[in-house]
């Protein structure tokens, strides 16, 4: 019986805390501003040379880390 209610208390729990997330202003208002300014193409072009940088790096280690263990043999 305890455990019944104490999954009920938690259900219940969850359940506020997901309604009240969902109850905030959820407009982005940084967003729209930056989009407004043209900023927001700086701030993509950034995250994908940041990705593209962490993409040729883990290429180029792997490549390395092969080459290694091929002499090794």
């Amino acid at each position: 019986m305890i455990k019944i209610v104490r999954k009920l208390l938690l259900l219940a729990t969850c359940l506020c805390s997901t309604a009240i997330c969902f109850a905030q202003d959820t407009q982005p208002d940084m967003a729209d501003v930056m989009r407004s300014n043209g900023k927001i193409y700086v701030v993509v072009a950034v995250c994908l040379t940041i990705l593209i940088g962490l993409f040729i790096y883990v290429f180029l280690l792997d490549r390395k880390i092969s080459r290694l263990e091929k002499n090794k043999e």
